[in-house]
């Protein structure tokens, strides 16, 4: 399934000057202190050029990753893989709209693998674009209230934009949700990866009747819409290849979801021929993806970084910090980034947190504190990070925030 950058047409002039421009203009936002100018360089690269990504993705062969939670992780375990094959490109820091995945392939002319994470909302789009080998859908759930698709529209728009594509879909079996989006594909290759978080699959995305859910098993008493047979499966430690070989998890990155990011990977990387053991062996290197989980040293004290941006990422964050009496800081931010409808926050079990020190601190840290009253909780409000920290009692800080907030934290302390 190689593909060939010297089989590839070569770019046109228009093209290369569209590239040419867009690297100049990423340049010029870098040195304006604007961050990675990856979205503004694309922006300007697909103004002169609208077909620019899929002549970029033309040579590679090319993996989507898409889904509400976990899809940056994946997105670089999938590469780490891949590596083996050979070489990746790959939009490492989640610049996941057609911008940023243009100007990230605008990088990977010697590449033979494009590992792209896509934004929930732009994954039928950029599919079309760019000619994908494999796709992996991992889960859906509710997120940016104010912005984004009720997730059983989301899951029909999937299927539809899925529908005739000739790429291999890999899809987590246990979320509805994702193996209806998933089954009007002609190849798939199912994967029992989990589903902690089952408040938004409780109704039957085909028919709308109620899902039963015996054991590890779903289905709809109403119209049979259920479950279907898997080939590859998380269990514990282990990942379990078609063949029913047991291959270990050996990861630096924490938690239970990580394991299922892991065994969905492992799954992706047998598509391009590199087996379970190569392929786990190599995701072992990733220690941290963006900052997150990145323990990192401000005012003489260790913080842990972790992201939670919606209620089914906070429960996995939950899973995985340290148990009390550890100190623990939440940060909610509401801009454009992260959807400005903070009701969500009713969703999240804050009770999870009962016996930690908790501080709080963000824009709406008034939202969050209102809602860790009424779950009963202990908390402290601090105006930022310096004096959040100071307010924790000793030992390694848990700092567990939302998008924007997690960026904001991540300046200040120097990650």
């Amino acid at each position: 399934m190689a593909g060939h950058p010297d089989n590839a047409e070569p770019l046109s002039p228009r093209a290369k000057l569209a590239v040419t421009a867009g690297k100049a203009a990423a340049a010029v936002s870098r040195a304006a202190g604007r961050g990675s100018g990856s979205v503004i360089g694309g922006r300007v690269a697909l103004k002169l050029d609208p077909d620019l990504l899929s002549r970029l993705a033309q040579h590679l062969d090319v993996i989507l990753v898409s889904a509400t939670n976990g899809k940056t992780t994946t997105t670089r375990l999938i590469a780490e893989a891949l590596r083996a094959a050979g070489p990746v490109v790959s939009n490492a820091l989640g610049a996941n709209m057609p911008a940023g995945i243009t100007s990230a392939l605008a990088g990977g002319s010697d590449a033979r693998f494009g590992v792209i994470e896509v934004d929930e909302k732009y994954l039928a789009g950029v599919a079309r674009d760019t000619t994908p080998k494999a796709i992996a859908l991992l889960n859906l759930s509710r997120d940016q209230l104010d912005r984004a698709a009720e997730t059983r529209m989301l899951a029909e728009k999937w299927r539809e934009g899925l529908s005739g594509s000739k790429a291999v879909v890999i899809a987590n079996a246990d979320d509805p949700l994702i193996v209806w989006a998933a089954s009007s594909s002609a190849n798939v290759v199912w994967v029992a990866a989990g589903q902690e978080w089952k408040d938004d699959a409780w109704s039957c995305p085909a028919c709308g009747g109620v899902m039963q859910r015996p054991g590890d098993e779903w289905f709809c008493g109403e119209c049979g819409f259920r479950r279907p047979p898997v080939t590859w499966a998380l269990r514990g430690d282990h990942v379990l290849d078609p063949h029913g070989s047991a291959w270990p998890i050996r990861l630096q990155l924490p938690g239970r979801a990580n394991k299922a990011n892991a065994a969905t990977s492992a799954a992706v990387a047998a598509v391009f021929g590199v087996p379970p053991q190569v392929a786990l062996e190599r995701m072992y290197q990733v220690q941290a993806v963006a900052g997150r989980y990145d323990v990192v040293s401000f005012l003489g004290r260790d913080v842990r970084l972790l992201l939670a941006k919606n209620p089914a990422g906070w429960l996995e964050t939950f899973s995985l910090i340290d148990p009390p009496p550890t100190p623990v800081i939440l940060s909610v931010n509401a801009r454009g980034a992260d959807g400005t409808d903070t009701s969500w926050l009713w969703d999240v079990d804050y009770t999870r947190l009962a016996g930690h020190p908790i501080v709080v601190i963000g824009d709406r840290k008034l939202d969050l504190a209102v809602r860790l009253e009424v779950a009963g909780l202990d908390f402290r409000v601090a105006e930022d990070m310096d004096e959040a920290v100071r307010l924790c009692p000793p030992g390694r800080i848990e700092l567990i925030a939302n998008y924007t907030a997690f960026q904001d934290v991540r300046r200040r302390v120097g990650n």
